[in-house]
């Protein structure tokens, strides 16, 4: 196995793109790169490199969310990093700690969020039920509503399975924030506020995607209170590889 478990707090390994991921010929799955202050959920004053990021991005209104559809992002947890494991399940391998697998290396059985970092509390995964989630950090809606509608298949693809942009949480405070953007939810653990807005505003920088006033405004007012808060990087290429397609 060539991607780890471990708390979601920890740094994680950085996959700069076009480097090998586990066997020197894929792109692998790791995700962000998380400073000290960002996993521990920053403090102090000052911002940082991620509040700085802020001002790089577009401003404008929220469109339509006319024509979205999940569909429209590809098959749920494409292999586009060719591992021969999901998206899903190398998320899971990510970021769970005592991870177990059925049938091999690749299908992820059982493991913990030690803790969560969305709640705080350790939660306690098993394959068939429903206590992890994994989120997207700027989810699909919030995209296609600034910039994912005209996309091509091939990077909201990308998008959908960014491990940049993807992270294992607990289910139910993951299903109180639907498509929110940080100006409308952030997760109710407030030691984890730092790392998750830098991670929108480098999902959003990578993927060209704008944001609105008032999420602006939100982002920098957390990320004014996260003392050298870094902006995460790694993940993925913003292009698919051209077998997978979308609907």
């Amino acid at each position: 196995m060539c991607l780890r478990g471990g708390g979601v707090a920890a740094a994680v390994l950085v996959v700069v793109f076009g480097v090998g991921g586990c066997n020197g010929e894929t792109l692998g799955s790791a995700g962000p790169e998380e400073s000290a202050s960002g996993a521990a959920g920053g403090g102090g004053g000052g911002g940082g490199p991620a509040l700085a990021a802020v001002d790089s991005l577009a401003v404008k209104g929220r469109a339509p969310k006319t024509g979205y559809d999940r569909d429209r992002f590809g098959t749920a947890w494409a292999d586009t990093d060719s591992n021969k494991c999901g998206t899903r399940d190398d998320i899971l391998k990510r970021d769970l700690v005592d991870v177990r697998y059925r049938g091999g290396g690749c299908k992820v059985s059982a493991g913990k969020l030690d803790p969560d970092p969305y709640s705080g509390k350790d939660v306690t995964f098993t394959r068939g039920r429903s206590e992890v989630d994994i989120d997207h950090i700027v989810a699909l809606s919030d995209a296609w509503q600034k910039g994912a509608k005209y996309w091509d298949d091939s990077k909201r693809i990308a998008f959908a399975n960014d491990p940049l942009n993807l992270r294992a949480v607990d289910a139910s405070t993951n299903r109180s924030k639907g498509d929110g953007d940080t100006a409308t939810w952030l997760p109710p653990n407030k030691a984890y506020r730092c790392t998750y807005v830098a991670n929108q505003v480098a999902v959003k920088k990578k993927y060209e995607l704008w944001v609105t006033e008032a999420e602006k405004t939100a982002m920098k007012k957390v990320l004014s209170g996260c003392a050298g808060q870094k902006l995460p990087t790694g993940g993925n290429p913003t292009e698919a590889p051209a077998r997978f397609h979308a609907s």
